[in-house]
């Protein structure tokens, strides 16, 4: 498939009189795809139940009658002022009781009956009139779910809708959910669903299976919100439908909400993110202010991939500071480019810059775009120009499958939320550290979902941190051909949330217990006899398992039995270099210690090098520049 380039746009915040100049520089600069409308709900429907669609019309016109591609949004991440009168009770509640107010956007329930009918109101008259149009060639639902802390909402309609999710989930059987969640202690029990309250303003923590089963119908929430507006849109139209999700968000399973898409996107923003959910320490942020963290979009390129069985774009990529994070400084120059490229090296159909032109009010006003509000060239333009030269002249990226792959679980993301056992402890940061690891050692990588039974084809399987395990994820993982990693954590609860027996990981034909866990103060980590440490969280591992690492007073950190490795401890890089690097030679997959900042992604028959570094590097005689990006052939050996 052909890569191309977009751009995202909002004709309704600009003079009619330009939009015919804004479509000609669209197509000059080499740009396909034009994303508009998602944000428009108070120009589309102003009044409750009157509608304006002839702007729109004119919009789609003006942009397809030059060749351009539209991506069409439904509105209903912005619901306008007088929908707020029409629901009050519609507004989001944060933990704290506190209702989200009007005034910006996402400020709705995903549980509000009334709401959802709007949402389908709107969609299905966007779908009739624009289903069958030739201009509109893919659609968006709403706008990044669960940004700002949106996904999770306390509300009454939060409450009633949770307790009819828990009596199907029993059904209906109230002494179950008591003994599932061991209501027993401190006299919790039930006697009817419609008694269960939100697990929030409790006096201390609330069980922890009520926050699991509340994070888990809350992910829920978002599938079946997302699924209102793909029905209604399949019903009209066969152009595909994407969501843009965003970095770092875990609070529902992007995994169930793909499964009713035929597209998924999300939203790069690597100086942003850097600052604002990396995690990386000052001495990090600083060397790498100004390209962004060498793994984080990559991670996303690839869990994207996998959450749209093979089909993802980046909806929004950065092209210059953006607004909303800690410190906002522009991308050294060349990194555009590279994120672009490096996009496309995972499997990018299409890379989309936010936005066309910079807006002069509101919110986003610091937020660059490809254009100055003047409607000058930004500095992000010539560089898109660029890549879209390189496009025209490069053959197409083509993918293949990884040697290895990374197992991502959105459930049990929720599990380390509702019990992370130490501060800062994190699914998300362990899995992160863990896909750094591999990059580091110069490997290209598959994410899997949980439930995915076909490890067929790769050589080593990693599973960090799956805190339930099904037996039949434990089944397919052991079964699996590949040298398989397991742990830490993995195992940890049962599927409310209850320590299992016989104890974890119970991995068959393992012998490993997990005897007793502790997490670690920051500053105590537990040298490795082999080097590197064990930091943040440790577990005490029994069992008669071939012990394949230690710490230096001689505690077993990794137990062994045939192919198949479980890992009792959060390792830091030096660690998980070493304990991957040994899983990968027992499979014959080649590893290469790479340089900080350099990384390599392996598709078809290319190699791509990305130097996220401030300054050129050198690797066995070939020289990347700074910011640069080098296409080769790949190794003989996939």
């Amino acid at each position: 498939m052909k890569r191309t380039l977009g751009t995202c746009y909002y004709p309704e915040h600009w003079s009619r009189d330009i939009w015919e100049d804004d479509a000609r520089r669209m197509v000059e600069a080499g740009l396909k795809w034009v994303r508009i409308g998602e944000f428009a709900w108070s120009r589309l429907e102003p009044v409750a139940g009157q509608y304006d669609f002839n702007w729109l019309d004119d919009a789609i016109e003006v942009l397809g009658a030059v060749g351009l591609k539209v991506v069409l949004g439904t509105p209903t991440a912005t619901p306008p002022r007088w929908m707020i009168d029409r629901h009050p009770d519609m507004i989001a509640v944060d933990v704290d009781g506190r209702p989200r107010k009007f005034g910006s956007r996402r400020h709705y329930c995903f549980s509000h009956e009334g709401y959802k009918k709007d949402c389908a109101s709107i969609v299905s008259k966007l779908a009739e009139r624009y289903g069958k149009n030739p201009h509109v060639a893919a659609w968006q639902t709403d706008n990044e779910y669960g940004c700002h802390d949106t996904t999770i909402s306390y509300s009454d309609a939060a409450r009633v809708a949770f307790q009819g999710w828990l009596q199907m989930q029993f059904d209906g059987d109230i002494a179950a959910l008591n003994s599932a969640w061991g209501n027993v202690f401190w006299s919790m029990d039930y006697d009817r669903f419609d008694q269960i309250d939100l697990p929030n303003l409790t006096v201390t923590e609330p069980n922890p299976s009520h926050t699991l089963a509340f994070r888990r119908f809350s992910s829920d929430q978002v599938v079946a919100f997302n699924r209102i507006q793909t029905d209604i849109i399949h019903a009209h139209s066969g152009a595909p439908i994407s969501h843009n999700y965003m970095g770092r968000i875990t609070d529902f399973d992007h995994f169930k909400v793909g499964d009713d898409l035929e597209i998924a996107t999300w939203d790069s923003y690597p100086l942003g993110f850097l600052e604002d959910r990396v995690g990386a320490d000052a001495e990090r942020q600083r060397t790498f202010a100004r390209q962004g963290d060498p793994d984080f979009q990559a991670l996303h390129h690839d869990l994207y991939r996998a959450v749209g069985k093979g089909r993802w774009w980046v909806m929004e990529q950065q092209p210059g500071p953006v607004n909303w994070a800690p410190y906002n400084p522009a991308p050294l120059p060349g990194m555009v480019r590279l994120w672009s490229w490096e996009a496309f090296a995972h499997g990018a159909e299409a890379v989309c810059y936010f936005r066309w032109r910079q807006a002069p009010f509101a919110q986003e006003q610091m937020h660059a775009g490809m254009l100055r509000p003047d409607s000058a060239d930004a500095p992000a333009m010539g560089e898109a120009m660029q890549v879209a030269a390189e496009l025209k002249d490069a053959p197409d990226v083509v993918q293949a499958q990884a040697q290895v792959a990374l197992i991502f679980d959105y459930d049990a993301d929720f599990a380390w939320a509702t019990q992370p056992h130490g501060e800062g402890l994190s699914y998300f940061g362990l899995v992160f550290d863990t896909y750094r690891a591999l990059r580091s050692l110069g490997l290209s990588v598959d994410i899997q979902r949980a439930d995915s039974s076909d490890f067929e084809g790769y050589k080593v399987v990693i599973a960090p941190g799956l805190m339930h395990m099904s037996e039949d994820v434990k089944a397919a993982l052991t079964a699996s051909s590949a040298q398989v990693l397991i742990g830490p954590r993995s195992g940890a609860r049962d599927a409310n949330m209850a320590i299992p027996i016989p104890l974890p990981p119970a991995i068959p034909d393992l012998d490993v217990t997990v005897s007793y866990v502790e997490s670690l103060r920051p500053d105590l980590p537990i040298p490795l006899k082999g080097g590197g440490m064990v930091h943040q969280y440790m577990e005490a591992l029994e069992g008669t398992a071939s012990i394949v690492e230690t710490t230096e007073n001689g505690a077993a950190v990794a137990m062994s039995s045939g192919t198949v490795t479980y890992l009792g401890a959060w390792l830091d890089l030096a660690g998980l270099q070493r304990v991957i690097g040994n899983a990968c030679a027992a499979a014959g997959v080649t590893t290469v210690t790479l340089p900080d900042g350099v990384r390599i992604r392996d598709c078809g028959a290319e190699r791509f090098w990305f130097n996220y570094n401030a300054n050129p590097v050198t690797i066995d005689g070939m020289s990347i520049e700074a910011a640069g990006v080098v296409r080769q052939s790949a190794p003989k050996q996939l």
